[in-house]
């Protein structure tokens, strides 16, 4: 339920942050939201045990880079806004609602990355 919560208010802010400064441009970031976890799905999953993104006692080349790859595309969900402020595309407030929502849909996936790697024996 949290991560419902969790997911849905990042996906409102984004939204938001388009709506209300009636500017489309910050939607970009929708397609690094897509980007974002697709080399930690090819390449980064341990499977073993330790935390999935926090890393573990032995990895390999393959694994190093799925993380690096979805920590460099995870860059681009903070950047991009950042660049569209930056050429006056967007507005402050629209950057503020897209790093909020970047914050907020980050701190959902660590969430689940946390409860998903730790060992399920007490269910």
């Amino acid at each position: 339920m949290v991560l419902a919560l969790g997911v849905s208010t990042g996906l409102l802010l984004q939204l938001l942050g388009c709506v209300l400064f009636d500017n489309w441009w910050p939607m970009l970031v929708g397609i690094m939201y897509v980007l974002v976890p697709m080399p930690y799905l090819f390449f980064g999953s341990t499977g073993g045990d330790g935390y999935a993104i926090y890393g573990s006692s032995i990895q390999s080349g393959w694994v190093d880079a799925g993380k690096f790859l979805t920590g460099f595309s995870a860059v681009g969900s903070i950047a991009i806004p950042a660049i569209l402020a930056h050429a006056k595309v967007i507005t402050i407030g629209a950057l503020i609602m897209e790093l909020a929502a970047a914050l907020v849909l980050g701190a959902t996936v660590l969430t689940y990355d946390y409860f998903n790697s730790k060992d399920s024996g007490f269910f």
